[in-house]
């Protein structure tokens, strides 16, 4: 469980053995997570198979994804950043990471010169969580920075991973795409199936394929972390939040929120305003 919007920290020689001892079972957690790997090697358990990477690499870990990561000593050193945040943090960003990171976790870095730049904004990062008064605006321009990077390499050493991309991975890149255009529309699952020209059924398929998750549970989803995003950066009543997203109901956008965050909408914005003024 993440309490904070945003968290890094580095990983060492002394932490790695901890964890090796510890009991370090599959899970899924409710925030977002990149592991950028300097030195050491990593052995990921994540879409229902396991491998081992040697530093330099990234790898990036979906909320509600079944996996376990094991840090493994090499050259007895091990040097790791790791970055958790909440969807919400940069929601544009986010959602989108769930196609490109579908089935493709980890990425190495064989050129040293733009791995070492994302090492200067994970420093850059760490800093400004030292002062006195944080900026999250600063944190969250580095975030997205590095993963425009992450993905210029990934693009760079995979310049025909479209044609590659299986029919249901783009199916759900396409499904992302659109839902990102009309979330805020009080619209269901047949409504983007049509839009997909395929059934309902195979469209929930795909995303419980994907993402193990319906593609109204996807469509909830997206609609809260918009909903934080507002909460967090803006002084709108509930009531209208609500309306945005395509809620015509107060009282029917809290329960939906409360059953998915665990808190009402008012209880959200009262605690990150507590978490933002300390």
């Amino acid at each position: 469980m993440l309490n904070d919007l945003f968290k890094i920290y580095q990983l060492d020689a002394n932490e790695t053995v901890r964890i090796q001892q510890s009991k370090n079972e599959v899970h899924q957690h409710d925030f977002e997570e990149l592991i950028i790997g300097v030195k050491g090697q990593l052995e990921h358990f994540i879409d229902f198979k396991t491998n081992t990477y040697s530093a330099p690499f990234i790898s990036f870990v979906t909320q509600g994804k079944n996996h376990r990561v094991k840090p493994l000593l090499k050259d007895d050193e091990v040097d790791f950043w790791v970055i958790r945040f909440k969807s919400e943090f940069i929601p544009e960003t986010t959602f989108q990471l769930y196609a490109h990171f579908h089935e493709n976790a980890t990425l190495t870095f064989p050129t040293a010169a733009c791995f070492d730049r994302l090492i200067t904004l994970c420093y850059m990062m760490q800093q400004e969580t030292r002062q006195s008064t944080v900026d999250y605006a600063v944190i969250k321009q580095l975030l997205s920075t590095i993963f425009t990077m992450i993905e210029s390499e990934r693009k760079r050493q995979f310049p025909d991973v479209q044609q590659q991309l299986k029919n249901q991975s783009t199916t759900f890149t396409s499904f992302l795409s659109i839902l990102e255009e009309n979330y805020r529309r009080p619209e269901g699952v047949n409504y983007y199936a049509e839009k997909l020209f395929m059934s309902a059924r195979n469209l929930n398929l795909i995303c419980q394929n994907i993402l193990q998750q319906s593609v109204s549970e996807i469509i909830e989803t997206r609609k809260l972390i918009e909903a934080k995003n507002l909460l967090l950066t803006t002084n709108r009543s509930i009531s209208e939040i609500g309306f945005e997203l395509g809620y015509q109901e107060k009282a029917y956008f809290t329960n939906v929120f409360k059953k998915k965050a665990g808190i009402t909408p008012s209880e959200f914005r009262t605690e990150m305003q507590k978490l933002i003024s300390e």
